[in-house]
């Protein structure tokens, strides 16, 4: 169904600053069109929800216009970058799509920009830098920062703003992307829309050093400012005018503290019983939209101002008309979603053509080295991986050959590194950012699974970034240096995972990882990377790493493992084929997910028998979901019960004695194989 034609004081979407200045008459009737119209869409929204109309809940940017609308035509949405919230329908309309489209959002029909995956006003335009939103809005600052530096990086003079309420300014995301951006400088303007309350919360119980958040910026080393965004709109206009230019020509970021109102409560569904008598009128009383109309009837006239408006009124119903008659969206084809397509594979040089000797350090550093000088949109990025080569020397000699804007250290905020990561791959980077320690990987378990996992599915944008996770025990590191973490993010969908236990392994998936267009967990076992060497060399096939691989051929148990896991998997396999004239046929699950277990399902059809070993703990583990997957479906077949071997329910120990004991050894693998076939 076509869309209606929208009124012609819409078809600008942009402001120059010079408007404001030479035609701030024209400049302001524009400004007025957008506020009125997002501020009565909102209204309607809201109208139709208490119909039943519109599901879930709704939010509104009521009394938020007479700021976001000036910024968002002053914007360059050219090429800037922008993640809009929840209250801020207007920079939506403005930076794109026909109003219908932002209607079928909320409808959650089946034209819908997010295809009715995603609710009302948790969309974007990733094509456009317009970045998807979630309700971790501190989370998303980082983000916005990421594909901000990504657009520096390719050239072009870019602003990125990043919008967060007061009550998330609280948050531990908003001050780790603010200390980044300034330490890396990265121009981004920060704002905080102040409108006095988290939800029922007022600014006065949120903060015990006072409530003048735009003075936390000297804290970063950068310009802190405040607006009341209730005055004059045009004089306010002017000085965002001022501020975008000043970040952009600058290249450091900006705290601007947007002081609104909230005219409508929280949510739909928020009762405002929380505030005090008359404080709601005290609201109305400051609404610039009044203000800014009545200043408008009185340089054009009232009759030209209410054509405006009826103009604009009549648009909005048709949309909402034409969306209305938008079909339900069907299901079908959801899970293939999940993921992002692949896209052409790079043209690798077939190097290093001779074999050599490496472990599993080197061999992931040789193909970060690859990568780096055959692949120019990659970077590294993590803690000490610079100078110092990181906590396990695996990117040793890196910035010296590909230098600091390659080769990126960063401050301990692994939520924020990994944002920014987001960020990047979202414009056509692909990071590769490093954990000291998977444990540390927790700190950003929204980024990843909330942020990056979902990326595709709710939005359409490919999110190619890899995660490199040094994990596993069997070194005296104790519980927070020590976790096997798979079964803690994979339970999340939209993820991939790879755990190679050979430095040919390590090599190629590296590779198979970095051309990945989703986000890769790498996990890569500390015990590993100095277990031993082996011939490496540039291997066509690198891509069979998303496949089990055979270790070992047998007829009486299929042994499913991976990791340090595979090594002693080996050993256990030849105690038994020697003590015990049994062969187990023994494979390397390399890839965790997505799980592809077809010559696995054959081996069990011959063996009958199924043996899963892993190094996490057992209960809710990876093997559980592995002999789900394995048996469901020939459970009848079996010749004896799947065996289930695993660490200890309990956090990782520290002393050795303890450790040999928490975790799979030889010793207590074979003593429960034997068991079991006795």
């Amino acid at each position: 169904m076509a869309f209606p034609t929208p009124p012609a004081i819409l078809e600008a979407h942009d402001l120059r600053p010079a408007d404001l200045v030479q035609n701030p008459a024209d400049a302001l009737l524009r400004i007025y069109a957008w506020m009125h119209l997002a501020r009565t869409t909102d209204n309607r929204i809201l109208e139709l929800f208490r119909q039943g109309l519109i599901r879930g809940t709704v939010t509104g940017g009521q009394g938020h216009e007479g700021f976001i609308v000036p910024l968002a035509l002053l914007a360059d949405k050219g090429i800037d970058v922008v993640s809009f919230t929840h209250r801020d329908l207007a920079g939506h309309l403005i930076w794109g799509g026909h109003l219908c489209e932002h209607l079928n959002q909320y409808f959650a029909n089946a034209a819908s920009p997010t295809r009715a995956r995603e609710g009302n006003i948790h969309h974007g335009d990733p094509a456009h830098r317009s970045l998807p939103m979630i309700s971790h809005l501190g989370a998303m600052l980082s983000t916005v920062a990421g594909t901000t530096d990504s657009q520096r990086r390719l050239g072009r003079a870019a602003v990125g703003f990043a919008f967060f309420g007061d009550g998330c300014s609280s948050t531990g995301d908003v001050h780790e992307t603010l200390n980044l951006a300034s330490l890396l400088g990265i121009p981004v303007l920060f704002v905080i829309e102040n409108n006095g309350y988290a939800y029922s919360t007022p600014v006065s119980e949120q903060f015990a050093a006072g409530t003048e958040l735009w003075r936390r910026a000297a804290g970063y080393g950068i310009e802190g400012r405040v607006l009341d965004t209730t005055q004059d709109v045009l004089e306010n206009a002017r000085v965002l005018a001022a501020a975008i230019e000043q970040v952009r020509t600058s290249g450091r970021p900006l705290l601007l503290e947007a002081r609104t109102l909230r005219l409508r409560g929280h949510a739909a569904y928020d009762t405002c019983d929380y505030l005090q008598p008359g404080e709601a009128d005290g609201f109305f009383a400051r609404d610039s939209l009044p203000r800014v109309r009545a200043s408008l009837v009185t340089q054009f006239g009232a009759a030209r101002i209410e054509a405006v408006e009826a103009e604009l009124g009549a648009f909005l119903e048709a949309c909402v008309k034409v969306a209305l008659t938008v079909p339900r969206p069907d299901p079908t084809g959801m899970e293939s979603d999940l993921y992002a397509p692949a896209s052409p594979a790079p043209a690798w040089a077939p190097t290093p053509a001779s074999p050599a000797p490496l472990n599993l350090a080197q061999a992931v550093n040789l193909a970060l080295r690859k990568i780096l000088t055959e692949r120019p949109e990659s970077l590294l990025l993590g803690q000490d991986i610079a100078t110092y080569g990181g906590a396990f020397k695996v990117t040793d000699g890196l910035l010296k050959d590909f230098g600091r804007p390659r080769v990126l250290n960063t401050p301990l905020a692994e939520s924020a590194c990994t944002g920014y990561a987001i960020g990047l791959a979202l414009n056509g980077h692909r990071p590769i950012e490093e954990f000291q320690f998977a444990d540390f990987a927790t700190e950003a378990s929204t980024q990843i699974t909330l942020n990056a996992a979902t990326m595709h599915f709710r939005s359409g944008a490919a999110c190619p970034l890899v995660l490199r996770l040094p994990c596993g025990g069997g070194l005296t590191f104790g519980s927070f240096h020590s976790q096997e973490l798979e079964s803690y993010f994979l339970s999340m969908p939209g993820l991939k995972a790879l755990y190679p236990s050979t430095p040919q392994d390590a090599f190629n998936a590296i590779l198979a990882a970095y051309e990945d267009n989703n986000p890769v967990l790498l996990f890569e076992h500390k015990g590993l990377y100095r277990r031993g060497r082996a011939p490496v060399a540039w291997d066509p096939a690198y891509r069979e790493v998303w496949q089990p691989r055979r270790v070992r051929a047998g007829d009486f148990a299929t042994l499913v493992t991976y990791g340090e896991m595979v090594h002693l998997a080996t050993e256990v396999a030849e105690y038994f084929s020697a003590e015990y004239e049994v062969a187990f046929e023994v494979f390397d699950l390399r890839a965790l997910a997505p799980l592809r277990l077809e010559a696995i399902r054959e081996s069990l059809d011959r063996t009958g028998r199924l043996i899963v070993l892993h190094e996490g703990r057992r209960t809710h583990g990876f093997g559980a979901e592995l002999v789900s997957r394995l048996v469901e479906n020939g459970f009848g077949r079996l010749k004896a019960a799947p065996l289930r071997l695993a660490a200890l329910d309990l956090p990782v120990p520290f002393a050795p004695e303890l450790e040999q004991a928490f975790r799979p050894t030889k010793a207590s693998v074979i003593d429960h194989v034997a068991a079991w076939m006795g």
